[in-house]
């Protein structure tokens, strides 16, 4: 009986029959001569035949490397260049990052099968570190192996962020100011913790073009800039959300980008209520002086000389006609003489110790044997002890 055998087309020795697994080049049997350990057929175009051993590993390449790799990053933050973009690692030195882009240059023959591979880095310089790799596989049931050294090559460059910060980049400005003052220490430290609270958060979601480039007070507020219109907006509507007032923008025509489109930076005027909680204000409705509790909105507050509420109506908003006499802060603690009834108290002027009768609002103590008074123009009235708050 005559006995049909493959032969090399390369060498004409007999090759050995293999499984299919064994045989076929790939998944879809349609792999390179040179991949696949196959080659044409010269007696049958189109068709394949099987390399014997020997010929197959003349041209078996087992570690397909790169000759060198390059990794960008940036001198100032730490990020690395990773496609078209800067991507934040947190990495001290660069020796897990070199590690990583060695990994995904590194190829495996496609017929090896259980390999195992480790990577030892070599430290050269600071910038250049030596990636030497060692891989074992099998292959047609054959024990293989190679060694390759890749070095990488750290270029340190300033990643288009730090670039814009160092050239105090900004693309909107948020202006606090105020409606006939100056905004309070509290207003301005509250809007610096919120700009930066808001980058952070937007950092943490992995925005790099989020940052703050400067702060700076003026004689009538606080300007803040900062790196997108974005982030002046948001910083804008959180300040009027805690604070009261209004918030304009304008836009500014700057430049244009490389694809011609029109560049604008945003300028958002924040303007906060006249009034802060804490004023104690004259209506001059003849319902006596109002302790103001909250500007957002319509103003709210209580009678000094009652304890009732107070809140000013729509049209006029946070900001009713009125006059300033002071703040809870200017009160100052004298002696209460006498409950005359339920809608009076003699207390001692603070300025000539003369007992004087004035009114009792709600929130006064009967049991009080001081309490917080303010002299104004309007008059002498007890004040809310804060203390007790």
């Amino acid at each position: 009986m005559s006995e049909s055998r493959a032969f090399c087309p390369r060498c004409g020795d007999a090759v050995p029959e293999r499984s299919a697994s064994d045989a076929d080049g790939g998944p879809d049997g349609t792999a390179s001569e040179r991949a696949s350990g196959h080659a044409n057929d010269p007696l049958r175009p189109g068709a394949e035949v099987e390399l014997c051993d020997s010929c197959y590993f003349e041209d078996f390449d087992f570690v397909d490397a790169p000759e060198r790799i390059d990794v960008r990053v940036c001198s100032c933050c730490g990020a690395v260049h990773r496609g078209k973009r800067w991507v934040d690692v947190g990495a001290e030195d660069y020796t897990d990052i070199a590690i990583e882009e060695v990994s995904e240059a590194l190829g495996v023959h496609v017929d090896v099968e259980d390999v195992a591979w480790q990577i030892d880095p070599e430290q050269v310089d600071q910038n250049t570190i030596r990636m030497h790799c060692y891989f074992t596989g099998v292959v047609r049931g054959t024990p293989v192996d190679e060694q390759v050294t890749v070095p990488v090559k750290i270029a340190r460059q300033t990643c288009t962020r730090c670039g814009r910060i160092a050239g105090d980049y900004y693309a909107s400005i948020v202006q606090i100011r105020a409606e006939d003052r100056t905004p309070t220490t509290e207003e301005t430290e509250r809007a610096e913790e919120i700009a930066n609270r808001i980058v952070a958060d937007m950092e943490e979601t992995g925005d790099r073009n989020a940052f703050v480039t400067e702060t700076s007070e003026t004689p009538d507020g606080l300007n803040i800039k900062v790196s997108t219109n974005k982030i002046g907006k948001k910083i804008a509507n959180k300040m009027v959300e805690e604070f009261g007032g209004t918030v304009n923008d304008a836009e500014t025509l700057v430049t244009e980008d490389e694809d011609g489109n029109e560049v604008y930076r945003v300028t958002f005027a924040v303007r906060l209520p006249p009034y802060t909680p804490g004023d104690v204000i004259d209506l001059e409705d003849d319902g006596g002086p109002v302790i103001v509790r909250s500007a957002r909105g319509n103003l709210k507050g209580v009678r000094a000389t009652t304890g009732e509420r107070y809140e000013a109506s729509y049209e006029e908003g946070n900001s009713p006609e009125a006059r300033r006499l002071g703040t809870l802060e200017d009160a100052v603690e004298t002696t209460v003489v006498t409950v005359e009834d339920d809608n009076a108290v003699q207390v001692l002027d603070p300025e000539t110790y003369q007992a004087k009768t004035v009114a009792r609002p709600d929130y006064f103590d009967p049991d009080a044997e001081t309490v917080p008074v303010l002299k104004s123009r309007a008059g002498l009235h007890v004040l809310p002890d804060e203390r007790d708050d």
